[in-house]
């Protein structure tokens, strides 16, 4: 028979047990999950020859929108595929500049996001990864308990969600902005050192050139005497 003091030693490790398993239940869940929109925007460098994956926890019903461009390196190509979170490739690899790829409702769970750069074996690439989990679902939640109060809110929410929509819509065209003018910038650079380059090149060899020149027509008109050459 156990004694009052074992018993409480028993009945406290049992509640440390379930303090323990529900903080990690807790930890395993996002941060922004509870949030009705999440946009990321990221610069990421892969190494020559590897390939990066990154992960988007992405609610059950939301959209989801991704897209990757190539700011600098090589060829200014690169390798993108996304896959859901049953593992099934849902976007596959192609070796473009930029691509994106758009779900309107998810399945809910883990994105996986690949760049691969495994065709490049001496450049490295800098990637521009813009990614959105947008939740217009919550909107109809808000409707309902306004509804509750007997407050009628249906104009005002439609008009958030429109605002919503269209704040989403810009945000992308400016990630798209922001990239193409960072290739610009990049393309620009790379003339103007490739330019610079062979001006510089082409100026050696022209006063090598100009000088053998003159040193040949010394010699066409060097006349010897006494043993000396004089011209």
């Amino acid at each position: 028979m156990l004694s009052i003091g074992s018993t409480w030693s028993v009945i406290l490790v049992y509640l440390l047990c379930i303090l323990i398993e529900i903080g990690s239940q807790e930890t395993t869940l996002p941060w922004y999950e509870n949030l009705p929109a999440v946009a990321m925007d990221y610069k990421v460098h892969i190494d020559p020859g590897k390939e990066d994956c990154y992960y988007q926890y992405v609610n059950p019903g939301a959209a989801f929108y991704v897209s990757f461009q190539v700011v600098r390196g090589g060829d200014g190509m690169a390798g993108f595929a996304v896959r859901n979170p049953k593992g099934e490739i849902v976007h596959p690899y192609q070796w473009k500049p930029n691509s994106e790829y758009q779900e309107q409702e998810s399945i809910g769970g883990y994105y996986s996001v690949c760049i691969d750069n495994q065709f490049s074996r001496f450049q490295g690439k800098l990637v521009n990864v813009y990614m959105t989990v947008v939740r217009y679902n919550l909107w109809e939640q808000y409707t309902k308990e306004v509804e509750e109060l007997n407050v009628n809110m249906e104009n005002f929410t439609n008009t958030i969600v429109t605002v919503e929509r269209n704040i989403n819509d810009m945000l992308q065209y400016q990630h798209h902005s922001r990239g193409r003018e960072q290739w610009d910038y990049n393309l620009l650079k790379s003339n103007n050192s490739y330019v610079a380059l062979w001006s510089i090149v082409q100026i050696i060899v022209i006063a090598i050139a100009s000088s053998l020149q003159v040193y040949f027509v010394r010699k066409l008109f060097e006349v010897k005497v006494g043993g000396r050459s004089r011209i």
